[in-house]
């Protein structure tokens, strides 16, 4: 099992322009840019040193204060028992967008469409993105922080 420097110094080999969070977690914490999500996902689940076969838990989260969304991944190789977290911010949350890692992880496929349909972040590549929970025709995605619906009575 390799200790979170160890996964860091072979991220580090193969990427440049990322930011870690190393303290307060158990986990490596690494943030990553969209332009690099689909090869980063690859490199980590085909590296052999770090085999990050399992993609266990994907959610969203919403920052309206920075105007944008994120998508936090967390991984565990299960030959080598180590895990870590990546995730990746939407340019716009406005109009939010990430590649899809259902090729690269097939777990992501329900986890991507669960946070379309509660987030709105789109999926570019994903097979099958469609509301998971909600009726097609609802309108808005209710775990965003501004989210409004006076029928229900969910108003902020």
């Amino acid at each position: 099992m390799l200790d979170n420097a160890a996964i860091k110094n072979i991220i580090l080999n193969q990427f440049e322009g990322l930011t870690f969070q190393e303290e307060d977690s158990p986990f490596l914490n690494v943030w990553i840019p969209p332009v690099q999500l689909k090869e980063f996902g690859r490199f980590l689940r085909d590296n052999r040193e770090l085999n990050f076969d399992f993609l266990f838990c994907v959610t969203g989260v919403d920052w309206p204060k920075e105007a944008t969304l994120e998508v936090v991944y967390h991984l565990r190789s299960v030959q080598h028992g180590h895990q870590m977290v990546f995730r990746c911010k939407t340019g716009s949350r406005d109009h939010p967008e990430l590649d899809s890692l259902s090729e690269v992880w097939p777990t992501a496929h329900l986890h991507e469409r669960e946070i379309y349909d509660l987030f709105g972040i789109k999926f570019k590549g994903h097979s099958n993105l469609k509301r998971l929970f909600l009726d097609e025709n609802w309108e808005g995605h209710p775990l965003l922080k501004d989210y409004e619906d006076k029928v229900n009575l969910i108003v902020k």
